[in-house]
C-alpha cells in the first residue's frame, strides 16, 4: 500500500522585510503541521548581507535551501531574470509540490507568483490588497498582478478587504489575519539593541534625544535633485533634533554621485552603515520621531507608538495614519519641517500622534495564516 508523501509548501523571501514576515509564519507552520514539508527559497533580490544576512541571523532563521543570487538591475531586469532562474527549480520540485507561498511586494514576489501560476501551482500571498493607488510605484503593480494571481489572500487590515473585492477577487479568497510584520517585532523587541550600545560600536554618542531617517525609495533617492531637497530639509531639522541616518546602499551611491555626503559633516546628521534588524528596531524604540519612505517601518512606528513622518505622497498602508501614529507627509521640505516641528513642540513625551494598535496587530497573525493555509492544504489533497 503507497504511502502518500507529505504536503510541501515552497515559501519565497528575498529582500529584509520578507524575512521579518516569514520567521514567524514558518515558526507556526512547524507548530500546526510538524508533517508538512517547507522549502525556503531566497531569491538574492537584496544581495548585500547587511541588508538581509544580518536579518536571518537576528531572526533565528535557518538558512535557505535555495538561493538564486539574483542580485541588482532595472525592475524588468531582475523581475525577468529571477523568473528565469526560479522556472527550473519550481519544475524540479513540482511533481511534489502543493503551492508556493510569497510575501509583500518586491519583484520576486511577482515573478515567483508568475512562474508558479503559469506552471498550475497555487500561490498564497501574504500582505494582499494593500494600495497606495500609484501606479507609477512599481510595488504597486506588483501588488496587483500577485494578488490576480493567489488562490490565498492574507490581509494585514480590514481595508485591503475592499480593495480586493473591487477588484473581482471572490470573497472566499480573502482572509484578515493581521500584520505578521509585527509578530517579529514583538517576538524580537526584548532583544533589541540598546541605541547607545549601536551608536558607540560605530564610533558615535547617542544624544539624549534623536530622530531617525531612512531614505532608499528611487523616486527619493534616484534623482539627486529631490534627494538634495529632501536632505537639505533633514540638515534644517537637525539643528533642532540630531539625526540618525543608516543609509541604504542605493542611497549612498547617489550621496557619492552628488557629494551630498559634505552635509553630514556640516549638520547635526549621524551617517550609519545599513544596520541589522535588532539595532534598528532599538533605534526606532528609542526615537521621539521618525522620519522614512520605508513601507514597513510606518508598521512598526505604528506599533511601538512613535510619531512617524513619510516622506512620499501616499501610502499603500492606509490604517497607519487612519489608526496609528503616521503622517503622510510628502516630500516638500516646507511641511516636512511644519509637521516635524508640531511634533518636537507638542506636550507631552514622545508627542506626535499617539494613535493606537491596529486590529489583529498582536503578534498572533502567523499562527492564522498557519491554521488556514494547513487546512486549505489539506483540504486540496483531500486528506
Amino acid at each position: 500500500m503507497s504511502t502518500r508523501p507529505p504536503l510541501h509548501l515552497l515559501c519565497v523571501v528575498a529582500a529584509r522585510p520578507n524575512l521579518m514576515k516569514m520567521a514567524p509564519i514558518l515558526a507556526a507552520l512547524a507548530r500546526q503541521a510538524p508533517s508538512l514539508r517547507i522549502t525556503l527559497l531566497d531569491t538574492g533580490q537584496h544581495y548585500d548581507p547587511a541588508m538581509s544576512g544580518q536579518v536571518f541571523t537576528a531572526l533565528g532563521m535557518r538558512a535557505p535551501d535555495i538561493s538564486l543570487d539574483v542580485g541588482s538591475g532595472s525592475h524588468a531586469q531582475q523581475t525577468a531574470e529571477i523568473m528565469r532562474r526560479y522556472e527550473p527549480v519550481h519544475l524540479a520540485l513540482q511533481p511534489r509540490l502543493d503551492a508556493v507561498m510569497v510575501v509583500g511586494d518586491v519583484n520576486s514576489t511577482l515573478a515567483c507568483a508568475l512562474v508558479a501560476a503559469k506552471l498550475g501551482t497555487p500561490v498564497l500571498h501574504v500582505e494582499a490588497g494593500l494600495r497606495s493607488g500609484d501606479r507609477s510605484m512599481p510595488e504597486e503593480i506588483n501588488r496587483l498582478l500577485t494578488d490576480q494571481l493567489s488562490e490565498l489572500l492574507f490581509t494585514s487590515e480590514a481595508g485591503a478587504r475592499a480593495n480586493l473585492l473591487r477588484e473581482g477577487i471572490a470573497p472566499e479568497r480573502i482572509h484578515f489575519v493581521g500584520n505578521v510584520m509585527i509578530d517579529s517585532l514583538r517576538q524580537q523587541l526584548p532583544r533589541a539593541a540598546p541605541p547607545g550600545a549601536t551608536l558607540l560600536d560605530y564610533g558615535h554618542a547617542c544624544p539624549p534625544a534623536y530622530g531617525l531617517l531612512t531614505l532608499h525609495r528611487p523616486s527619493n533617492v534616484d534623482d539627486g535633485g529631490r534627494l538634495a531637497s529632501l536632505l537639505q530639509a533633514m540638515a534644517e531639522l537637525s539643528g533642532e533634533l540630531p539625526l540618525l541616518f543608516p543609509i541604504h546602499p542605493r542611497t549612498l551611491a547617489m550621496l557619492r554621485k552628488t557629494g551630498l555626503e559634505q552635509l553630514f559633516e556640516q549638520h547635526a546628521i549621524v551617517p550609519l552603515p545599513p544596520l541589522g534588524y535588532l539595532e534598528m528596531l532599538g533605534l526606532m524604540q528609542g526615537a521621539r520621531l521618525v522620519l522614512t519612505d520605508s513601507g514597513g517601518i510606518q508598521e512598526e512606528t505604528t506599533a511601538l507608538g512613535v510619531p512617524c513622518l513619510t516622506l512620499r505622497d501616499n501610502t499603500e498602508r492606509p490604517v497607519t495614519v487612519d489608526e496609528g501614529t503616521n503622517t503622510v507627509a510628502g516630500t516638500e521640505p516646507e511641511t516636512i519641517m511644519a509637521l516635524a516641528r508640531a511634533i518636537l513642540q507638542s506636550d507631552g513625551q514622545p508627542g506626535g500622534k499617539r494613535g493606537r494598535i491596529p486590529e489583529y496587530w498582536d503578534g498572533h497573525a502567523a499562527d492564522r495564516i498557519a491554521a488556514i493555509t494547513v487546512q486549505w492544504l489539506q483540504q486540496c489533497r483531500g486528506t
